[in-house]
């Protein structure tokens, strides 16, 4: 098996695809990798395939010359398959890196056949350079995706870095030393919240020393956020208004962030920010966290069973 990178068979810029679908905390841990990739292929023309919620932010990553939505396509949508399948094939991959690894990600391998395939990485059958480690699931995402680029010849993966995707948060006028509060999830795994009663109590904690508290979240959180400014009149309400380069700005400028195990706390964290992770017994830290130089897990089978003084003591004040 070789390990070399990939040269087009017609002389031209070899061509590589990076897949990283979803959902937002891979996609910002897949960042690290894709600094890796670019940089063992210098001088390839990278495409990255990914979903509609993260082509504009991938489209400011200097990892990728294009970017690529698959529409997320239905496996019974034959017609959208084939679009794709042309798509795929048209642009004569020399290699494939698919950084999802899920069945549809590697369907991709068997849907740009019969005939020549690309050199792929990942877990498809059939791929040329297999990610085979039996430990695979039971690895933090970072080191999953470290190990099987090794498999694929490069060595040296750095940590995901996100100042790209930084913007200017000024025109939320907000004062400093502020703290993020990001009390959402996905809204169908409500064991993974904080109760927002706690995270209101904490907000009112934070306002009585002097830190701003700061709520950040999407539009089908806006109901935590109004919740927790009823409870705490000097809150920042900002959910539902936010870009995914402000989180990461905001990130760069607050003083703590506190969240749950949801998406944009990996925004926050990649930005800087110190961080206290919430978990609850529906998720492991071990395999997902985000990781920076001042971040704090805390974990309860029920997150009802976490106190707000614990929490509160991570953060700081004084």
């Amino acid at each position: 098996m070789s390990q070399a990178a990939p040269v087009a068979r017609d002389g031209a810029r070899p061509r590589i695809l990076v897949i990283k679908l979803g959902a937002l905390g891979d996609f910002v841990q897949a960042m690290g990798p894709a600094a890796a990739i670019r940089a063992h292929h210098r001088d390839a023309e990278i495409t990255l395939l990914t979903t509609p919620p993260f082509v504009e932010l991938a489209g400011d990553a200097p990892y990728f010359d294009r970017v690529w939505s698959d529409g997320r396509p239905r496996m019974g949508d034959l017609a959208a398959l084939l679009g794709l399948r042309h798509r795929l094939r048209a642009a004569r991959f020399a290699r494939v890196y698919d950084l999802q690894t899920s069945q549809r990600s590697s369907f991709y391998l068997r849907l740009i056949g019969p005939g020549p395939r690309p050199e792929w990485s990942g877990i498809a059958r059939g791929a040329s350079h297999p990610h085979a480690n039996r430990e695979r699931d039971r690895m933090h995402t970072l080191e999953r995706q470290a190990d099987q680029l090794r498999d694929a010849g490069i060595i040296s993966v750095p940590a995901p870095d996100l100042a790209w995707a930084r913007r200017d948060i000024a025109r939320f006028a907000l004062p400093p030393g502020f703290v993020l509060l990001v009390p959402g999830g996905a809204a169908h795994r409500p064991e993974k919240r904080w109760p927002v009663e706690h995270y209101a109590a904490l907000a009112r904690r934070l306002a009585a020393r002097g830190a701003a508290p700061v709520i950040i979240g999407g539009t089908d959180e806006a109901s935590l956020g109004r919740r927790i400014k009823a409870a705490c009149a000097a809150a920042f309400d900002l959910t539902g208004q936010t870009s995914f380069g402000e989180v990461v700005g905001l990130g760069a400028a607050a003083r703590h962030a506190v969240g749950n195990d949801t998406g944009p706390m990996h925004l926050v964290v990649a930005g800087g920010s110190p961080a206290t992770l919430l978990y609850s017994s529906a998720s492991d830290p071990a395999l997902t966290q985000p990781r920076g130089p001042a971040v704090t897990v805390l974990r309860r089978a029920r997150l009802a069973e976490l106190g707000v003084d614990e929490v509160a003591a991570t953060i700081g004040l004084g």
